[in-house]
């Protein structure tokens, strides 16, 4: 897959010449059909329209560029077992052509206006992207709404790219130590979720994918009403609302199928695995099953406390010097190389909190694991200063307003919260929300979602580096979508 972007949303899952401006087009007044739906104190505006396709748009007139992407509420989450990696193989397979855009032609034009284009698959959701002159909107939005209605490809095209995929696989993977354990990690964690496949897919599901499985795919999820255009930068709204109108609101609306739901069981007991995989060094990762925020307004328990368990990441290991750095990393009696924590309580599927740590020389992985487990063990008992917290939200409101400097932020922002059902002004909101966590908030959810039922543990063993198969390096200048 092309570079992916981290999700972005609520935690505020890759140049060319450019050809002479073409002349203003004449904007008609928005059809009735195309209605208002939402706006923010920023500018941000979001619009229904016809066929039921959301359009957001963000002006930001600081520079003449614009970020244009489209966001469908599809991902591997959305597959079922047996054609695991579909998802993303159709990511692949979107810039194989339409009827009349040639293979690989998409990305030339692109190039042509000045733009940059790129595309991203999770579990949760899959987007495409073009960075483009401002006057250059037209043109990518043509391309695009094109290809979203209209992939169309020959069976060799595809033969070709799901070794590119599997290649990927064994790239990004395989031959990845700690990715390898992440992916059996989240295998062993989830039963019933699909958050328990790789977004990339198990290798026997890519050997096994046809053509057919990936185009049925696409007609089953890629409508109108599962998907998002998200346009932010030098742009005026009602020129964008005419324009998606006349590229995007005219593909004609189709059902979506039901989603089932796959509701995770609760856990009853610890649960461990071992990796054995080449590497220098050992690692190790606690995974403890939390709630998950779903909203930012009239919050449940489970959204409050999913806020808490955020902050108390951030205080893990939020900043450098933080508790884990300080107590596991730092002086000589240190017994990890690197320790971290991560709060994923955002996303369609259930959540989690992650611990990780690298042993350092002379350590064991028991040793950072019982080390990681007894610095939440102190927030959950001595909880945490109001200086503490003062320093994490000041730094969270920072690195907000910093991500707000670039439109690619901005629209990575509005569209991850699409997918997530979220406001348009939920950035402000959980702002909010992060300035009336209290130290006793922290200090419970420490006490109260890290014991051993809520836990699975993975232990990566290092084996000699000389077991390590060795691979071809890719081709130069191979495509990677």
């Amino acid at each position: 897959m092309k570079r992916a972007f981290p999700l972005l949303g609520l935690l505020a899952c890759l140049s060319a010449g450019a050809q002479s401006p073409v002349s203003p087009t004449p904007f008609a007044t928005p059809p009735s059909a195309l209605s208002a739906q939402a706006a923010t104190a920023s500018g941000a505006q979001q619009f229904t329209l016809a066929n039921g396709m959301q359009l957001i748009v963000q002006p930001d007139r600081r520079a003449p560029t614009a970020m244009h992407m489209v966001w469908l509420r599809v991902g591997s989450m959305d597959e079922v077992d047996g054609t695991s990696g579909v998802a993303h193989v159709l990511e692949h397979m979107m810039f194989k052509g339409t009827k009349t855009v040639p293979p690989g032609e998409f990305s030339r034009r692109v190039a042509a206006l000045g733009g940059q284009e790129n595309a991203f698959t999770s579990r949760d959701y899959t987007g495409y992207y073009q960075q483009i002159p401002a006057h250059r909107l037209e043109d990518v939005m043509r391309l695009e709404s094109d290809r979203f209605a209209h992939n169309q490809w020959p069976d060799d095209e595809f033969k070709r790219e799901i070794e590119v995929v599997k290649e990927e696989r064994r790239l990004r993977t395989e031959d990845q130590p700690r990715a390898l354990l992440a992916e059996q990690l989240f295998a062993t964690t989830f039963m019933a979720s699909p958050y328990r496949r790789p977004v990339v897919g198990w290798m026997s599901d890519l050997d096994a994918l046809t053509p057919e499985d990936v185009r049925a795919f696409h007609r089953q999820w890629y409508v109108p009403g599962n998907a998002a255009v998200v346009v932010a930068g030098d742009v005026d709204v009602a020129q964008v609302r005419a324009l998606a109108e006349k590229y995007y609101g005219r593909l004609p609306a189709r059902a979506l199928p039901a989603r089932k739901p796959r509701t995770e069981p609760a856990q009853q007991g610890l649960r461990r695995i071992a990796v054995k995989a080449p590497a220098e060094q050992a690692y190790v990762a606690l995974a403890f099953r939390v709630p998950g925020m779903n909203r930012v307004e009239a919050l449940t328990d489970a959204d409050r406390d999913a806020l808490a368990l955020m902050v108390l990441s951030a205080v893990l290991s939020g900043y450098d010097g933080a508790r884990l750095e300080r107590a596991l990393s730092q002086g000589p009696e240190r017994v990890a190389d690197s320790a971290g924590s991560s709060a994923m309580v955002t996303g369609r599927g259930p959540s989690l909190f992650l611990l990780s740590g690298v042993p350092a020389q002379g350590k064991t992985a028991q040793q950072v694991e019982d080390a990681l487990r007894a610095e939440v063990a102190r927030v959950a008992r001595e909880g945490v200063s109001e200086a503490e917290l003062s320093r994490v939200k000041t730094q969270w409101i920072a690195s907000t307003v910093y991500q707000r400097d670039s439109v690619h932020g901005q629209a990575q922002d509005l569209g991850s919260n699409w997918v997530q059902g979220l406001p348009l002004d939920a950035e402000e909101r959980l702002l909010a929300l992060l300035r009336t966590v209290t130290p006793e908030q922290v200090q419970q959810v420490a006490a109260r979602y890290f014991g051993d039922d809520q836990l699975t543990v993975a232990t990566l063993l290092p084996q000699p580096l000389d077991a390590k198969p060795r691979r071809a390096a890719p081709a130069a200048g191979a495509p990677r979508h």
